[in-house]
């Protein structure tokens, strides 16, 4: 094993190690909610105020969102043993509306195993997996369980709604709060429904080359 796949290997290793199950994280974030603050290195109050939002909005997700049933039965007959480790902070935006989708598909396979990992506690291995260059989350990676192998990766957010950042960026420069708030607005009008097609393009991996989302975007 080189050098480089040998550091990425034992980055994931330690991520999985701190990494939390959905619950686990949800029940985190409640907590940072009643004390005032959020996860992540930075604690400025903006992003204490995006987390308390975020908290609510995933309530809501958790009770809206079900795969249909096509997906939900790709899911029963999973085969392939995979980890989706998803690195991301508590007042991500997109995080809100995508890890309550990823978590029902969790919930309706024995063979996917969602585990959460902060962002900031892995600079190298988030590093590894910029988008546009930016650190930008959340990122899952997609995991062979058996060998850890990173075989796929999907994130920050969907294809649209990606493409609406970057113009915006493009033009203005940065997200403004109006932007971020235009987003969610998008997210809930699409119900959730493009997050999970691209999810489920991540159902058919088998190994290393299979997947249009393997790579680094730097």
């Amino acid at each position: 094993m080189q050098k480089e796949s040998m550091e990425l290997h034992t980055q994931i290793r330690s991520a999985l190690k701190k990494s939390t199950d959905y619950a686990a994280y949800r029940e985190a974030m409640a907590q940072q909610v009643r004390e005032g603050r959020t996860s992540g290195l930075n604690q400025d109050e903006s992003l204490v105020g995006y987390t308390r939002l975020n908290h609510q909005r995933m309530k809501r997700w958790e009770k809206r969102f079900r795969p249909d049933e096509a997906v939900a039965r790709k899911l029963r007959d999973l085969q392939s043993r995979m980890i989706w480790l998803v690195l991301t902070e508590s007042w991500c935006g997109d995080a809100a509306p995508v890890l309550p989708v990823m978590r029902a598909f969790e919930l309706q396979s024995p063979n996917l195993s969602l585990r959460i990992a902060g962002r900031d506690d892995h600079p190298e291995l988030m590093d590894r997996f910029r988008t546009d260059g930016a650190l930008a989350i959340p990122k899952l990676l997609v995991l062979d369980a058996a060998s850890l192998e990173v075989v796929g990766q999907w994130g920050p957010r969907p294809e649209e709604p990606m493409q609406m950042v970057r113009a915006y960026k493009a033009e203005h420069g940065g997200l403004s709060a109006e932007f971020r708030e235009s987003l969610q607005q998008w997210y809930n009008t699409d119900g959730g429904s493009a997050i999970a097609r691209e999810l489920e393009a991540l159902l058919a991996l088998k190994e290393v080359g299979d997947s249009p989302f393997l790579g680094t975007s730097r």
